[in-house]
């Protein structure tokens, strides 16, 4: 197999996930573009002084590209996606995959028409814990799915997503979908089913009062984030627009009838994932997720009935990678790699990410509508259809 030749769209926040893929030899970033000039200059330093660096990513077609990772921020996800996809260049997306249902269509569309490999970047699918409860739910240790529930505590959420873009529905339209996209799919691979009908509730309950700056910031989160400031009432510089909720949480039916929950707090002091994963002969729940390489335990209950125990029928430490997200950004970033270069299955959806931007925009809705019900339409049959047969692993 020749050396891939690799394309970055935005050089921000999520660069250094491309960074994984400058592997020359197997695989190198040549090209980048970044309308912001200081991002250009890090494009230099972090992929080398030969790496073709442009301000608009319409010039990088010029390039002869096999592959792009379109990581703008994720209301220009779409553009790209199918500007690229329209010139036979295998595309990862950064989740997630756009901010409407409707763009979300129309990316799949365009690589159902042109034959383009698509792929998005939903890197949980990849996280070690997560794969443990996935194998453990095929090998049956809780019977058949009925209910996932999932708990985000974001300690870090009013420096990550209300110091700027992140902050404003116009750009994200809910960290329901923002935010939640991660987890409204592991929620899906977990319970095997997509959501089709979505109830919320939820508010902007503390930093709606907080002092905002007068612009945009052009400083990059970790010029800003500081760990120390606590309470999050304190917390100072917030976008000039804030208007996406800080507390948020919705209920599903899925299309095989599987409930779930999924509750997000960006103000929490503590910051991790708790799935419990509810089925008619056992139970179980992950305490720890590993994603900053903290420690991750899955914890089974499945042999009869109790009252309260810790001392669960099964305990199992998960082991986390050594590189971001427990190891499962280098494992994401490996697997486009071989999609884009030979094809085959993958353990990411692009249909599975459609599936949770289509919940995360119902539930944007439903919250805002005063928990009114929200049905959601499905993919067409035929893309669906297309999907199902050239990504056979779903």
């Amino acid at each position: 197999m020749t050396e891939l030749r690799i394309g970055v769209v935005g050089v921000g926040q999520r660069a250094l996930l491309a960074t994984l893929a400058h592997r020359p030899g197997t695989s190198r970033v040549v090209s980048c573009a970044d309308p912001d000039p200081r991002a250009r200059d890090h494009a230099r330093e972090i992929f080398g002084a030969e790496t073709a660096v442009h301000d608009r990513y319409e010039e990088m077609l010029d390039d002869g590209l096999d592959a792009v990772f379109v990581l703008t921020p994720d209301d220009r996800h779409a553009e790209p996606a199918r500007r690229f996809l329209e010139a036979g260049v295998a595309v990862f997306v950064e989740k997630p995959l756009a901010i409407t249902v409707e763009e979300c269509d129309d990316v799949l569309a365009t690589a159902a028409r042109t034959g383009t490999r698509l792929y998005v970047g939903h890197n949980l699918r990849h996280l070690p814990v997560l794969r443990r409860m996935r194998a453990l739910i095929d090998d049956g240790a809780i019977g058949q799915v009925r209910a996932v529930w999932c708990r985000h505590f974001v300690g870090h959420g009013g420096d990550y997503y209300f110091k700027d873009w992140h902050a404003e529905r116009a750009r994200t339209t809910s960290l329901l979908l923002q935010k939640g996209a991660h987890d409204l799919d592991a929620v899906h691979w977990l319970a095997g089913g997509y959501a089709r009908t979505v109830t919320a509730l939820g508010g902007l309950t503390v930093y709606g009062a907080n002092p905002r700056r007068d612009t945009p910031t052009e400083q990059r989160v970790t010029e800003w984030f500081d760990r120390s400031v606590w309470p999050p009432s304190t917390l100072t510089d917030l976008n000039p627009v804030v208007d996406v909720e800080d507390l948020s949480m919705m209920l599903t039916r899925l299309d095989n009838g599987v409930l779930t929950s999924y509750q997000q707090c960006h103000y929490t002091p503590d910051y991790w994932r708790n799935y419990t994963v509810v089925g008619d002969a056992g139970r179980m729940e992950n305490f720890g997720d590993g994603i900053e390489g903290d420690p991750a335990v899955v914890r089974v209950w499945n042999t009869g009935r109790s009252g309260y125990r810790a001392d669960a029928d099964l305990t199992i430490e998960v082991s986390a990678g050594d590189s971001a997200h427990g190891g499962a950004d280098a494992a994401l970033v490996a697997e486009f790699l071989r999609f884009a270069a030979v094809g085959g299955p993958t353990d990411t959806s692009p249909v599975a990410a459609r599936e949770a931007v289509a919940a995360g925009v119902a539930a944007a809705h439903s919250l805002r509508a005063g928990g009114t019900p929200v049905e959601v339409r499905p993919l067409t049959p035929e893309l669906a259809g297309y999907f199902a047969a050239h990504q056979k692993k779903q």
